[in-house]
């Protein structure tokens, strides 16, 4: 440009000269109120660069893969068949199971059995009250309160011989998992079992115990007289054979997935693994569980290396290409809507509610985070500015801490992308 075209350029009339100042003023408010000019839409040739050049600073040991879901188109790939240790992004594999073996709208119910099942005050007082766990993770306070209710109200209880029975038979006592070889173990944040309330809260003589107590405190409160302390046990047979007395249904699967998946909950994903191993498997306990995940997703062509539910052990492995493929196929289900509204949504939810906010992903994508010491992932779907639907994969073994906001700019260009 010559001094003269530059000197041309700079003699602005006054009106000029106002509008100037006007446009400068309104964007200098946007960006003071959190606004920015309109991004920059991508036709694929720009996303493939952008990813491209984020992905740089990712390191030898990242990998990604982006589709778009609508044609089947391959976007972006780098290492896309390096399996890596997936971190939380295995509980895809794990809620993606529950929702395929035990169906969106089933719910797990705690139950109290009795023998004789007839109880009133012309009645004989139950030798036991057993109150049986069927592995709800979500299981509160307010439940057993539900439960003490109907057995006062509803059933008539006014007496029992012996005590409360807390029987968690249907899975194993193992209270970690896999990551600490079973022990129990802080980050799951409660200990595991077929009977735990408010979130795997245990006593000295483990939660189910602690369960079977509270409730029994719950009864005597409301004037029910017993002759034993709570303990725990297995209920007979002829016992597990009959109505229950008093029952409090989980919230649905496909509830129990969201509350697993959007704030990434390690102690639910490993309860829900033992669930379906329990009802899918033969054995309640997490190799059962795992079995029925390898064997759930090799339907779908998928052979990830499966260990836990949660994604706290570095034994499990995926690619991102595998994990796209899953995400894929759920997509398709008629409970897709389900399954996507399980993940935490970009700048609103979750364990995103505080990433790409402002960004053109906030409110369009949503995905499952993943982070170890070294590990970091981010998986999941985009709606476009364009309203292109779009799957990604980004799994990254010997991350830095800069992951995170390389992801962010990642998946902020796939939500740009215009088709």
């Amino acid at each position: 440009m010559s001094v003269g075209h530059r000197n041309f350029r700079g003699r602005r009339g006054p009106e000029e000269a106002m509008r100037a100042l006007r446009r400068l003023a309104l964007l200098a408010a946007l960006l003071g109120m959190g606004l920015a000019a309109p991004a920059q839409a991508l036709d694929a040739s720009a996303l493939h660069r952008a990813l491209s050049a984020q992905a740089a600073r990712l390191g030898p040991a990242s990998g990604g893969y982006v589709a778009d879901l609508a044609t089947g188109r391959t976007l972006w790939t780098r290492r896309p068949d390096v399996t890596r240790v997936p971190a939380s992004n295995e509980k895809l594999y794990t809620t993606a199971t529950a929702l395929l073996t035990l169906g969106a709208d089933a719910r797990r119910a705690t139950t109290v059995l009795a023998d004789p099942v007839a109880i009133g005050p012309n009645t004989l007082p139950p030798d036991d009250l057993y109150l049986v766990g069927a592995g709800d993770p979500s299981l509160s306070s307010a439940g057993l309160e539900d439960l003490a209710d109907q057995l006062v109200d509803v059933a008539g209880l006014t007496r029992v011989a012996g005590g409360v029975v807390g029987d968690e038979a249907l899975l194993d006592a193992r209270r970690g998992s896999v990551d600490s070889d079973f022990a129990a173990d802080l980050d799951l944040g409660g200990q595991l079992g077929a009977l735990v309330v408010g979130h795997g809260a245990t006593d000295a003589k483990g939660p189910a115990h602690l369960a079977a107590a509270r409730l029994q405190a719950l009864l005597t409160k409301r004037g029910v007289r017993f002759s034993r302390a709570a303990r725990t046990g297995r209920a007979p047979a002829d016992v597990r054979a009959g109505t229950p007395l008093a029952s409090e249904a989980s919230p649905t699967i496909a509830a129990l997935i969201r509350a697993t998946n959007a704030p990434s909950d390690n102690f639910y994903a490993e309860l829900l693994l033992k669930v379906v191993g329990a009802e899918a498997g033969g054995a309640g306990t997490t190799a059962a569980g795992a079995a029925v995940v390898r064997r759930t997703v090799a339907g779908l062509g998928l052979r990830p290396t499966v260990v836990d539910g949660s994604g706290l052990s570095r034994g499990n492995r995926t690619s991102p290409r595998q994990v796209a493929r899953l995400l894929t196929m759920m997509a398709r289900r008629p409970d897709a809507s389900a399954w996507r509204s399980s993940l935490a949504l970009a700048g609103r939810s979750g364990t995103l509610a505080k990433r790409m906010r402002g960004t053109s992903a906030a409110g369009r994508c949503r995905g499952k985070t993943g982070t170890l010491r070294g590990v970091s992932a981010l998986s999941g779907y985009c709606t476009t500015t364009a309203g292109r639907s779009v799957v990604f994969s980004f799994l990254e073994n010997g991350a830095t801490y800069t992951a995170k906001a390389v992801e962010d700019r990642m998946v902020t260009a796939v939500a740009r992308y215009t088709g």
